[in-house]
């Protein structure tokens, strides 16, 4: 929708303040979803009738609308109408439509007899017709998709439609009757209605004298040939194989056996063990996922090149998502330098050498290759560095007295000069200031000195009732006294997001609401929050954790300068990119703009909404609609994690159905993620509520 206009709301006074219009728009109300209960309206979706603002009109005669319940042959509408003198309802463009007296003559219709079925069949026509009337009243919207997801954005139309009515009392007669239920009709509304109706026309006696073309019930002027034409070309079948075609689009082809996909994600860690990635791919994985967030493009390459390499081997298809990393917030990085490293070669129970411990031997500066994963990370003096070769043995004492060695195996180059990878196969402590000999035997021995080791990672223990102080950078200041509470722990996070943003009082959520906490105190650098929910025995907060605010009115939109250096990444290597933390359609505008610009692979490149915010929930129909303007292939996330941080646990269950029922409705692949199976990943056996889990996203 475009910027600047109002979302329409039930019972709520709104204004159009936008030139550009759409003739039926429909929002969710995230507040109003509970669960469905037998007679309940279900009614989720605002629908507005507008009329075109002219510039030259005055201010004070701009549309105004208001809520009412219209019933329709027995089905309740809810709808909004305009007040406005000799006029109610009129349609933009200057065309007749239905004026009050010629809506109250279709609600009244003919007399029927008592009939059941007669009856039933004119309660789906009437449902028909308004389903028809919303796709006209979207005819500008829908103009607007690409031909490839025009039939889909057409049934999303309908669905969003049906949204609108209570046919509570109409399923249950349906079922009664043993007919489909209609909202088991999410990917082919529209055919699966006149289905119906056509089965109900034939089981009516012609005594009655219905109707039977269906094309005759619509005796209003915004139905026309146009509908009749569209109706043979979304058959059930037809809408069916449109929803498949545009999951393999995405996906790639599925066995026959199963109709699911499975993603896993990675990281470096398969770098250091070749074998990894052909055993996810063997065990069914079929999509291989990167978080951008996390590693660099060195370490990417190398992840994507084994798993082409494994899929080639394999002749198993593997496809490449890659998630942008997005306006996240999250904790700062918590290292300790470090003074003296334990290094441990792999032995048996009867301490014979299985593996002996991989080092990286360099200069200060240098990392090793992204495809190599050593047990340690030890940088010794430039001078003494530039002496060694290949095969030498290099003497030392660890900080315990006893003599231990390496033996460098192999010279690598990196960007900073180069290093080697060294074995040792008994236990050593290696500290800052350690001499390292080598023998030499044409001189005397030479000696070096270990100056670095790397920093090690650190995290806080939070409980309940504890105070963490968020600092803005990562240099800690004393000056002002008593600004840091005694004992309090302390993280940092340099997003200016956070602390322009988050007020006295508001809750904070760190590492996907495993913690929970409540602002105490800010300024303009530190924020104190008091915890307020951990584990019985205290939580651990770590480094690059996430951070959230679900009640603060801080908007963090569209892409950070990072996703736009990785997006050239993306484009070029990877089968999908991931869109993190959406929250308008402006944000998908920016990255259909950014593709542009790469038109390299753009028409292939697969585009995945990540649904991970309150706002990308309830605004998830306009962005299908934005993003099926392209031709890219097309994909939903159900980013749980964040998505329940923002929006509750208890409503968890409840908003991953809706969403995959507009994404049903849409023809659009659904993923499932977050803590799919993850007890299996972490301990080797799944918990039951994870089996059932991947059943329901299997399904």
């Amino acid at each position: 929708m475009p910027k600047g206009q109002d979302i329409v709301s039930s019972s709520t006074e709104v204004r159009l303040k936008t030139r550009a219009i759409y003739i039926a728009s429909y929002s969710w109300k995230f507040k109003t979803w509970p669960l469905r209960s037998k007679g309940e309206n279900l009614a989720k979706f605002s629908v507005s009738f507008a009329k075109l603002h002219d510039a030259y009109e005055p201010e004070s005669n701009r549309w105004k609308i208001y809520a009412y319940d219209d019933t329709v042959n027995g089905v309740t509408q809810k709808s909004l109408t305009n007040f406005l003198p000799k006029s109610p309802f009129v349609r933009s463009g200057g065309s007749r439509c239905k004026s009050e007296e010629d809506l109250s003559s279709h609600e009244q219709g003919p007399e029927f007899p008592a009939n059941h079925l007669a009856n039933l069949m004119e309660k789906l026509k009437a449902v028909r017709l308004h389903l028809l009337a919303s796709e006209h009243w979207n005819a500008s919207q829908l103009k607007l998709c690409h031909g490839t997801y025009l039939a889909s954005a057409k049934n999303l139309i309908h669905y969003l439609a049906l949204q609108c009515l209570d046919v509570q009392q109409l399923e249950e007669s349906l079922s009664s009757a043993g007919l489909q239920n209609l909202e088991s009709m999410n990917s082919h509304i529209l055919a699966s209605i006149d289905s119906i109706i056509q089965l109900l026309e034939n089981l009516v006696p012609t005594m009655y004298g219905i109707r039977s073309d269906t094309g005759n019930m619509d005796g209003v002027d915004y139905v026309t040939a146009e509908q009749s034409e569209n109706q043979r070309d979304c058959t059930i079948n037809a809408m069916t194989e449109i929803a498949s075609s545009h999951a393999s689009r995405l996906l790639g082809p599925s066995d026959d056996w199963k109709h699911a996909h499975i993603m896993v994600t990675v990281g470096r860690e398969v770098i250091s063990n070749e074998t990894l990635l052909m055993d996810i791919l063997k065990a069914g994985a079929s999509v291989i996922r990167i978080n951008c967030a996390h590693d660099d493009s060195t370490v990417w390459s190398e992840i994507i090149r084994m798993a082409k390499h494994s899929s080639q081997m394999l002749e198993k298809p593997c496809r490449i998502l890659m998630d942008l990393a997005g306006p996240k917030l999250r904790t700062g990085y918590l290292m300790k330098d470090t003074i003296a490293m334990r290094i441990t070669a792999q032995k048996d129970a009867n301490s014979d050498l299985i593996f002996p411990a991989h080092i990286w031997l360099c200069s200060a500066g240098s990392s090793p290759p992204p495809h190599l994963s050593p047990d340690a990370i030890v940088c010794i003096d430039q001078e003494f560095f530039s002496n060694l070769k290949v095969g030498d043995v290099l003497i030392f004492f660890d900080v315990r007295g006893r003599k231990r060695s390496f033996k460098l195996l192999r010279n690598y180059p990196v960007v900073a000069g180069s290093g080697y990878m060294v074995e040792c196969s008994r236990t050593a402590y290696i500290g800052l200031g350690t001499k390292l000999y080598v023998k030499k035997k044409d001189r005397k021995l030479s000696v070096g000195r270990v100056v670095k080791l790397p920093s090690i990672e650190e995290f806080v223990i939070l409980k309940v009732g504890d105070l963490l102080t968020i600092s803005r950078n990562s240099s800690f200041s004393m000056d002002k006294p008593g600004s840091i509470p005694f004992g309090s722990a302390r993280i940092t996070c340099s997003s200016d997001h956070l602390f322009d943003s988050v007020k006295p009082g508001e809750p904070v959520a760190f590492d996907d609401g495993k913690i929970w906490g409540k602002v105490q105190e800010k300024n303009i650098n530190e924020i104190i929050v008091l915890i307020a929910h951990a584990g019985p025995e205290g939580s651990r907060l770590g480094s690059r954790k996430s951070i959230n605010i679900p009640k603060s009115e801080m908007q963090l939109k569209g892409l950070t300068p990072k996703d736009f250096v990785d997006l050239d990444f993306v484009a070029a290597h990877a089968d999908m990119v991931g869109i993190s933390f959406l929250r308008d359609v402006d944000d998908i505008v920016t990255v259909q703009h950014e593709l542009e610009k790469r038109r390299r692979r753009l028409q292939k490149l697969g585009v995945v909404l990540k649904i991970e915010t309150r706002d990308a929930f309830e605004k998830l129909p306009r962005l299908l609609l934005q993003a099926m303007r392209f031709s890219n292939p097309l994909g939903v996330m159900i980013a749980r994690g964040d998505l329940m941080v923002e929006c509750g646990w208890d409503r968890m269950a409840n908003i991953q159905e809706e969403i995959m029922s507009v994404c049903s409705a849409a023809h659009v692949p659904v993923i499932w993620a977050t803590q799919v199976l993850e007890s299996l990943v972490k301990f080797g056996l799944p918990t039951r509520a994870e089996i059932t889990d991947a059943a329901s996203a299997a399904r």
